[in-house]
């Protein structure tokens, strides 16, 4: 199928050439066919030389022209009708910005109502303004068939295997049936039993149907009608759309390429699709923009829309989007800078961003997988080389803690996820322990040092003899030295602020093994030569290592 919109000023035939190429009067609305004027989206089709053809007729008056933005938004070609009668006229000109701001190059000219005034002078101002469209007389119905099977056949081949995004333009309830969307598909594939999103919410296809007749599947280009399981029409209509899910990102702050751009203004309405959203405008350079959407809409890179003052009845700038997730700009000289790049054509695809995120955005997904990420080499060397200069600076601070925590060497690596910092670590040797990453070789800072060797030097004369409070206090040895001393494997930690050589445990089996078993904890404590400061923790240790079994009266047994 192929789906042509009109355009052209109010009453200048453009209906009436509708219904006589499809047999079918577009207007459905009362108010429409007792006023003799298009108001809303009019909607006709026929079969030309076996092609299937459907038209969207669109309002031509200035009070209307964003109901026909919405008509011409998703549409690829559209005949264009000049009156004789009156020639080239105000919202002709208007309608001709529209489309050369939304970048519409299939384009056929009709000169309507020739048979009731000289078309000479209306075909010299087209002429004027479009040099290389092609122009025919509506009078010559036949000829005009001709023209339009000319111009489908000259549009591309539409990518069918696509994501789903249609906007739609009507919503409506059939009794027994539900809500039923309108719009033009101009990408992908609908079928009966489909899941589609709105608004977060999951939605069922249950029927579709296309110029009139119900359908198991349909493909683009095609005007379709889609019956939805899942919501109710008051909130779902004209602007919104149905999509594939999870495949799209909703973006309200966007940067875009203005062509054909006149006087901006900070307040404009975007339109694009069948959305119309008033957005602020920022200028960057010459020919760029960031526009902030008063609501998000589902975009990609690519997607064309224009921006227009309504007040003033003018088209502003065509634009195009060139990126969807665009950086902040808090950096001195940041705006100028991505102006430049605006000004290209094109900007960077993410150094960091997640699969389906890249899908949406509408780039490829090429490059180096992180899991679900891809990654920019360059960026992901950059983040190893900060992490470990990171967890250098703070250890250098931290000179007895633990390591550095996982949450604050991610800031400092510029890793946007926690997820990823597994794999950054992964080849470094850094050791992650208890929420903490350090250095598997991180030695003791030279104080802590030569104060656990003179702790050493103690416990080679009395191994079982664990320093006092004070003597600990006066060699500046506190809770956190004493914890990097036994991470260091200096010391053997045996309850809280007693600490012995770390093979403690090995000589004090050695020593038991001496005594009748079972044996007491006095008998153990005489035989280590300690207090029961040290020989209570320590026999507990014991039995937490299944070197020592302890019974219920007491005493315990050498296993």
């Amino acid at each position: 199928m192929y789906v042509v919109a009109t355009a052209g000023h109010v009453d200048h035939g453009k209906s009436t050439l509708v219904e006589r190429l499809t047999g079918m009067w577009p207007d459905r609305l009362a108010e429409e066919q007792r006023r003799g004027l298009t108001i809303d989206l009019g909607f006709a089709w026929t079969t030309l030389d076996g092609r299937e053809v459907a038209f969207v007729d669109v309002p031509g008056h200035e009070r209307f022209v964003a109901n026909m933005l919405a008509g011409v938004g998703p549409v690829p070609a559209v005949v264009f009708v000049v009156a004789a009668t009156e020639g080239w006229m105000p919202q002709s000109d208007e309608h001709l910005d529209a489309l050369r701001a939304l970048g519409v190059r299939h384009l056929l000219v009709v000169i309507s109502k020739a048979d009731l005034a000289d078309p000479t002078s209306a075909l010299a101002q087209v002429r004027e303004r479009l040099p290389d469209a092609p122009v025919v007389l509506g009078t010559d119905i036949e000829a005009v068939q001709q023209q339009v099977i000319s111009m489908i056949d000259a549009l591309p081949v539409p990518d069918r295997d696509a994501d789903v995004r249609l906007w739609v333009d009507r919503s409506f309830t059939v009794r027994g049936a539900g809500t039923v969307v309108t719009g033009t598909l101009a990408a992908g594939t609908l079928r009966v039993g489909d899941e589609l999103e709105h608004a977060g919410r999951r939605l069922t296809v249950r029927g579709l149907q296309s110029l009139g007749r119900d359908r198991d599947r349909v493909e683009a280009v095609a005007r379709v009608a889609v019956n939805l399981r899942g919501i109710e029409r008051h909130h779902i209509g004209r602007g919104d759309t149905v999509r594939t899910p999870g495949a799209w990102l909703d973006t309200s702050e966007i940067d875009v390429l203005l062509r054909r751009s006149g006087e901006l203004h900070r307040q404009l309405v975007l339109h694009i699709g069948s959305a119309a959203v008033p957005v602020q405008v920022r200028p960057l350079g010459e020919t760029g923009a960031r526009l902030r959407l008063t609501r998000p809409l589902p975009l990609r890179i690519g997607d064309v829309g224009l921006l227009r003052d309504p007040g003033e009845h003018r088209i502003a700038a065509g634009v195009e989007v060139l990126d969807v997730r665009p950086p902040a700009l808090r950096r001195r000289g940041a705006a100028r800078e991505r102006g430049a790049e605006l000004a290209t054509g094109r900007v960077r695809r993410p150094e960091f961003a997640r699969v389906n995120e890249l899908r949406a955005m509408g780039f490829d997904t090429d490059g180096t997988r992180v899991g679900e990420w891809v990654v920019d080499d360059d960026w992901w060397a950059q983040c190893r080389q900060q992490m470990l200069a990171a967890l250098d600076a703070w250890t250098a601070g931290h000179d007895v803690a633990a390591g550095m925590p996982l949450e604050a060497l991610r800031q400092q690596a510029g890793l946007p996820a926690a997820d990823l910092l597994p794999p950054l670590l992964a080849g470094t040797g850094l050791q992650v322990v208890d929420g903490v990453v350090r250095r598997p070789d991180a030695g003791l800072p030279e104080r802590v040092d030569k104060a656990v060797r003179t702790v050493e030097e103690w416990l080679a004369a009395e191994p079982f003899r664990a320093p006092e409070a004070d003597e600990l206090a006066d060699l500046h040895l506190g809770p956190r030295e004493l914890a990097a001393a036994v991470r260091a494997g200096r010391l053997a930690r045996i309850a809280d602020g007693v600490v012995l050589g770390p093979d403690v445990y090995d000589r004090a089996a050695k020593v038991l093994a001496g005594l009748a078993q079972p044996f007491t904890v006095a008998e153990a404590k005489r035989a280590l030569n300690t207090t029961r400061r040290v020989a209570v923790p320590l026999l507990e240790q014991l039995d937490a290592r299944r070197l020592t079994r302890r019974a219920p009266d007491g005493t315990r047994t050498l296993l």
